[in-house]
């Protein structure tokens, strides 16, 4: 679907600066990690989508060649080192149990393969949505015995990064009916809302106006798929409430609080409009 124009208000409020093509990025580009785990970056729109986008595309289709490059070799990706740091936390003890993730788990590639593809979900013994996050500080106060991690940390990020590595390749499929479907519709209520000084929303951007510039930033379709995401930008891997929360506060709004319900139904949905792209992180973006 083509990107339309921006308003003559969001172009005044978000110094629109560039067009289309201005910096080398190949959205046609293919990717493979490692040479053996095929991704996908673009296909048909979930049927929820339909009259808003035909397609969706990956963050990574509207990147630098050269970003492009980073995430296709494990050596070249920063995000990975993290990834690996976690993976020594995974089978080390903690906590008043003296219990580790792989004591339940098992291997982190066997044990929590497809999970990061299906999150957030519904979670029937709390009675509610949880993410990712939520489930580890779940497993670490009641099974470990062990203190809370912060929900943005690095801890938690570096975590979250080595169980999305394991499901690379594998489509992103979260669940919207059933008992998820009321924080899904909170969720979609809140990426269509105005916030801000600038009175912009999430759609203004990611459905309305990617392949646009703001600045010197190509915007993209605002997919999770990648999360967590290592940033050029900041030089870390960041949280997707940690870029919700900067989104917010780029339009000179109030955000939500990092693992607020606010911030999980806004997961959810944005989750659910990448429903068929590949599980990427730990992405490289700019």
């Amino acid at each position: 679907m083509k990107s339309k124009p921006l308003n003559m208000m969001t172009a005044l409020a978000a110094g629109l600066a560039m067009s289309a093509g201005a910096v080398a990025a190949d959205p046609d580009a293919t990717l493979v990690i490692n040479g053996e785990i095929p991704i996908v970056t673009r296909t048909e729109a979930p049927a929820h989508l339909e009259g808003a986008l035909d397609e969706i595309r990956s963050g990574w289709t509207f990147r630098t060649k050269e970003t492009q490059a980073l995430q296709m070799d494990d050596f070249e990706n920063p995000g990975m080192g993290p990834a690996e740091e976690a993976m020594t936390v995974w089978e080390t003890a903690d906590g008043t149990e003296g219990k580790s993730c792989a004591d339940c788990h098992g291997a982190v590639e066997d044990g929590m393969k497809g999970v990061r593809a299906v999150y957030p979900k519904w979670v029937e013994s709390a009675g509610e949505v949880r993410s990712i996050e939520q489930m580890i500080n779940e497993c670490r106060t009641t099974r470990m015995g062990a203190e809370e991690w912060q929900y943005i940390g690095s801890e938690m990020v570096n975590m979250t990064a080595l169980i999305s590595s394991v499901s690379r390749g594998m489509p992103m499929n979260v669940a919207i009916d059933g008992p998820a479907a009321e924080t899904w519709a909170k969720g979609k209520e809140i990426y269509y809302t105005r916030f801000g000084q600038l009175d912009l929303s999430c759609a203004n951007c990611h459905e309305e106006n990617f392949d646009n510039y703001i600045r010197a930033d190509h915007l993209s379709m605002g997919m999770t798929n990648g999360f967590p995401t290592y940033r050029l930008k900041n030089t870390k891997l960041n949280a997707v409430h940690d870029r919700f929360k900067g989104c917010i506060r780029d339009t000179r709004g109030v955000p939500f609080g990092v693992g607020s319900p606010e911030f999980v139904a806004l997961e959810l949905y944005v989750a659910s409009r990448g429903n068929g792209l590949s599980v990427e992180g730990p992405s490289v973006r700019n």
